[in-house]
């Protein structure tokens, strides 16, 4: 018999829905958010709004592709609603309004259509994320996940065997590519911008500190001070000096923060003999640490894996990929779980 999801991710400011069929994704739709760019950062009880706004017409829009894609009739979304053997949601971590609307219109699929329910958790999700094309890789695999919350090493055993072996003792990588970005007068979300301008620029003209964390441990926060104080003094002497030099300065951060993750990673890949090596998160849609990160495994003789660009940032198809594991494993959870904005890995 096959096995169909119905998966919802809600975590922050993107609404997805996507559904899987026997580990297949048929469809994945996101709405982004654009309303928070003018306050220069998320905004949480914007963001629950919008969430409402658009789960309904998300949801439906997988139904209509993933139907359509199974061979089916696209326009009968209920029928084809009929045949979702399970509904996931994203549990945590994230913006706790955020969550609730997408755990709260998974529950009532759920008890609507009696099937049962899959809580997922989203830093897990984005490392699955490299199973969902190929190529795949071999467990056990090492992942550098790296986002606006989260930069973690993850070893992982199996789809539902990881464990954190390195993470960030206080910001994290995507904060200190935002952050930068904004004490260079960048708008929100800055991080791309870093990476379209460090394109254009010199990456090693301008030198920034590396801290010296022990074992597999990140810390951002002394190099977002570096770069404050950087850019305090260079426009005390020419107030021009970032308009002038902004490619270089964004190709010189960007290659700090790169070096900062990938140093750990092949710390981490030395440690435990692993060669398989995975990125994810958002900040894995980076271009610069895309690029150093196949280089790093060329040169290293090991293996490395991407997901596309479209699993990168947050999406249900990643907690659709998942929620096909637990399914597997008879992982359900009961109406009564709730979503909460931190939890365990």
């Amino acid at each position: 018999m096959s096995i169909t999801i119905l998966a919802i991710e809600s975590s922050c400011d993107e609404t997805s829905a996507a559904i899987i069929r026997d580990g297949e994704i048929l469809s994945n739709f996101i709405a982004n958010q654009t309303i928070h760019e003018q306050y220069g950062g998320v905004v949480p009880e914007l963001a629950s709004r919008a969430h409402m706004q658009n789960i309904v017409p998300v949801v439906n829009a997988a139904l209509q592709k993933a139907a359509s894609q199974a061979g089916e009739n696209g326009n009968d979304t209920a029928a084809f609603l009929q045949s979702v053997n399970a509904i996931a949601f994203t549990q945590a971590p994230g913006l706790i309004g955020s969550l609730l609307v997408g755990a709260q219109f998974a529950k009532s699929l759920a008890l609507a259509l009696n099937v049962p329910l899959i809580a997922v958790h989203h830093m897990q999700a984005h490392v699955l994320a490299n199973l969902i094309e190929d190529p795949k890789p071999v467990f056990p695999f090492l992942c550098l996940t790296v986002s606006g919350g989260h930069t973690q090493i993850v070893l992982c055993e199996s789809p539902l065997s990881l464990k954190v072996i390195g993470e960030t003792m206080d910001d994290a990588a995507g904060e200190a590519f935002d952050k930068s970005a904004k004490l260079l007068g960048l708008p929100y979300p800055g991080g791309p911008l870093i990476d379209k301008y460090a394109k254009e620029g010199n990456p090693k003209r301008f030198k920034f500190p590396e801290p010296q964390i022990p074992g597999l441990g990140f810390s951002f926060s002394g190099l977002k001070t570096a770069i404050l104080y950087f850019l305090q003094e260079n426009t005390a002497a020419n107030p021009r000096f970032v308009e002038e030099n902004l490619a270089d300065i964004c190709a010189s951060i960007q290659h700090r923060i790169v070096s900062i993750l990938l140093n750990k990673l092949k710390a981490a890949a030395l440690t435990t003999g692993i060669d398989q090596l995975c990125i994810a998160g958002g900040v894995s849609a980076n271009s610069g640490l895309r690029k150093a990160f196949t280089e790093l495994g060329e040169q290293n003789n090991w293996k490395t894996f991407i997901p596309a660009f479209q699993y990168c940032t947050d999406n249900a198809a990643m907690i659709a990929m998942t929620a096909y594991y637990k399914y597997l494993n008879e992982e359900f959870v009961d109406l009564g779980a709730s979503p909460t904005a931190r939890a365990e890995f």
